[in-house]
């Protein structure tokens, strides 16, 4: 997957793939999210996305579920410490697929690189449409 970012003004930085683009920017007068939440909020919509599929998969409906995420961080550090994932569930929801429900969240693919995170390479380069 490759992903383009640009500059497009002001302190906003945006990331354009597959069609989409994904906006950033930075307080004080941020126009979208900053990427940190923008990262923050993929392990909650992963952890959804999963959810939603055990549902569907075995009909349940999702009106009413909807999943909590908190976030705790080192205060010296700001460091992000632990990541709590609460899925909230209708009373009508059975009972027995309660556990389910976490070992499909567990499944995010975004937790999964989390736990065994990649290496990064960072260049620079000259392209040569650039080249004056």
């Amino acid at each position: 997957m490759e992903l383009t970012i640009d500059f497009p003004g002001g302190s906003r930085v945006d990331a354009h793939f597959g069609g989409f683009t994904v906006a950033t920017d930075q307080p004080p007068a941020a126009s979208a999210p900053t990427p940190f939440a923008v990262f923050l909020s993929s392990i909650g919509t992963c952890a959804g996305i999963y959810v939603l599929g055990f549902c569907r998969q075995r009909g349940l409906p999702t009106d009413g579920m909807r999943i909590v995420q908190r976030v705790h961080s080192n205060p010296f550090s700001g460091m992000v410490e632990k990541i709590d994932l609460e899925i909230q569930v209708p009373p009508s929801f059975p009972e027995k697929y309660l556990d389910s429900l976490i070992r499909s969240a567990e499944l995010c693919a975004v937790k999964k690189h989390l736990e065994n995170p990649p290496q990064f390479e960072i260049t620079t380069s000259i392209p040569a449409a650039a080249v004056i």
